[in-house]
């Protein structure tokens, strides 16, 4: 009984340990070049946009 309280806690501790990581990156983090792409797919949007007085009444 005693052997297979020490197995237990030791597969306990281990699933524990592989739980923690050490990388910085955090959750939903982008990489460098990313972070280029949505920097580059912002300018486009911003270079298409249109001031909000431009086209009139559009209301139907």
């Amino acid at each position: 009984m005693a052997r297979s309280a020490v197995i237990a806690a030791v597969l306990a501790l281990t699933a524990l340990l592989a739980a923690c990581s050490t990388e910085s990156e955090s959750p939903g983090g982008v990489t460098a070049d990313e972070a280029r792409q949505l920097n580059e797919a912002a300018a486009m949007l911003d270079a298409n946009s249109v001031a909000p007085g431009a086209l009139g009444n559009t209301a139907p």
